[in-house]
């Protein structure tokens, strides 16, 4: 390796710490691309990061979660925060590339040097989240975003993943959508810190509010976390009403939830990553040139009923071995 790459990485880094927009582009790029600069750029920006609150916003389809992450971003800076966005969109079938574009979704805030719109892919990825958005969004708040916001696909009860990444997570529902307690049955009624009741224009809405405070009752998963009940919010995010209530709910939420509480979320959200990087680099060796061929061997003597599966897989983490330096 040249000398001029540790140079351009570090220009690249400090250009990314003093904010400048078109680095923190290229570093994203870098990171969801999993090209072998991405670690370099990880370890040196991480201790900068971990100050911006991490707001998720979930929901099913339909739900208008972009249009209110639109107002709600407009309300951050009229109150004068730097606002970065990850919308983590559906995969392309032909590029893997997400599906909607950064202006497409926000166009007027695309050039507002206080708002930075990232789209990404899923990939593949279950959960409703970008394998990579945890790193993505510690570059951008180690590049002076004051406030991240997570806009998840909108797959319904599998976007449960979204805690493990934010300090506070809405699930916005509107009326409407056939069965109102379907879309809201199961695990993600478990999940939100303010529900979200958008168009609320529309006929139903005090219906929709009723079943969710309903479901609500049947959820005490919230004595053991300590978390406070959640909230209600009513909004019309197309004409912006009830935005503004919104935005002073989450940071209600924020200042007066439990510090423990925060604390403990955010070591889950830690823990769940390692334990994400492990599994990554374990299958990466596996299936990689680096296991030597062992993986392909211990394939081959299960199909021949020479071992057991866990005998092969004891075998193969005693020969895990990463990369020196990786």
């Amino acid at each position: 390796m040249t000398s001029s790459a540790p140079d351009a990485q570090d220009d690249l880094v400090s250009r990314l710490l003093k904010g400048e927009a078109r680095a923190l582009a290229r570093a994203i790029s870098i990171v969801e691309d999993r090209m072998p600069a991405a670690r370099d750029l990880i370890k040196a920006t991480y201790p900068r990061s971990g100050r911006a609150p991490v707001i998720g916003v979930t929901g099913p389809p339909g739900a208008g979660k972009s249009t209110l992450v639109d107002q709600l971003t407009s309300v951050f800076r009229r109150h004068g925060s730097k606002v970065g966005i990850i919308a983590v969109d559906p995969s392309s079938a032909f590029s893997g590339g997400a599906v909607l574009g950064d202006r497409i979704r926000m166009q007027r805030h695309s050039t507002d040097d206080g708002v930075f719109i990232r789209s990404m892919a899923t990939r593949g990825h279950f959960g409703g989240l970008a394998s990579a958005t945890v790193d993505v969004a510690d570059l951008m708040d180690a590049s002076g975003c004051q406030v991240l916001i997570i806009e998840t696909v909108g797959v319904g009860q599998d976007e449960v993943d979204v805690v493990s990444v934010a300090d506070a997570v809405l699930v916005v529902l509107v009326p409407g959508l056939g069965d109102d307690i379907q879309t809201i049955k199961a695990g993600i009624m478990e999940i939100p810190d303010i529900f979200v009741l958008n168009k609320a224009d529309r006929d139903g809405v005090d219906r929709l509010q009723a079943d969710v405070k309903t479901m609500l009752s049947f959820v005490d998963s919230r004595d053991a976390s300590h978390r406070p009940p959640p909230r209600i919010i009513r909004t019309v995010a197309t004409s912006g009403d009830g935005i503004e209530a919104l935005h002073e709910a989450i940071l209600e939420f924020l200042k007066s939830s439990d510090p423990g509480m925060l604390s403990s979320r955010r070591r889950d959200r830690s823990r769940q990553r390692l334990l994400s990087l492990l599994r990554q680099r374990v299958l990466e060796w596996a299936s990689g040139p680096a296991s030597g061929g062992a993986f392909d061997r211990a394939v081959e003597e299960l199909a021949g009923r020479i071992t057991d599966p866990y005998t092969a897989a004891d075998r193969l983490l005693q020969q895990f071995s990463p990369s020196k330096g990786a």
